[in-house]
């Protein structure tokens, strides 16, 4: 799998997993593509993981935050395995307000980065030929703590957030399903 050569080794994770009946070639080319930004319970999600730091700037009496609402946009491309895998990968202080999101330009910004307090997630979808035109699509999440700082931070963050991520990879798996069907 691709998403070791990233995050071999890892603290956290969470794998779903679902048969589609299209190719798996559709399938894979759909994840790739997928958007969540017409799925109403994944914004809603979002909005209120981001009220917060919303709320933080209005007290502050900072404008409207410019920045744009978290996304499978903010992931960063790290290697696609035609046909079978593809990986993005997220790097920064996730248990923050604003997300602590560190920019990377490229896989190899993934895999140096190692700031001090810091996570590493990488986040695959592999697909799976079963035969008479069906797939299996899988979606693994996994998140690397760069020291105990990170850990300790990130730890109550998971088990908070847990439950409505793995709703939304249910939710993301669904929809691409959908999208490789009428592929």
């Amino acid at each position: 799998m691709l998403i070791d050569k990233y995050i071999p080794s890892f603290q956290f994770s969470e794998q779903h997993s679902l048969e589609i009946n299209a190719q798996a070639s559709d399938v894979l080319h759909a994840a790739i593509n997928y958007q969540p930004d017409n799925d109403s319970i994944i914004r809603a999600a979002i909005i209120i993981r981001e009220f917060p730091n919303k709320l933080i700037d209005r007290i502050k009496g900072n404008s409207l935050s410019a920045q744009r609402s978290f996304s499978l946009r903010n992931f960063t491309l790290l290697d696609h395995l035609e046909n079978h895998e593809v990986v993005f990968g997220l790097a920064g202080r996730f248990w923050q307000a604003d997300y602590g999101q560190v920019l990377l330009q490229d896989r190899k910004d993934f895999v140096r980065f190692n700031d001090h307090g810091a996570a590493k997630l990488a986040l695959n979808f592999s697909v799976e030929r079963l035969g008479n035109n069906r797939t299996r699509l899988a979606t693994e999440t996994r998140v690397c703590c760069l020291d105990v700082e990170a850990k300790r931070k990130f730890t109550p963050y998971w088990y908070l957030i847990r439950p409505v991520s793995g709703l939304i990879r249910r939710r993301m798996l669904a929809t691409i399903g959908r999208m490789a069907m009428v592929s």
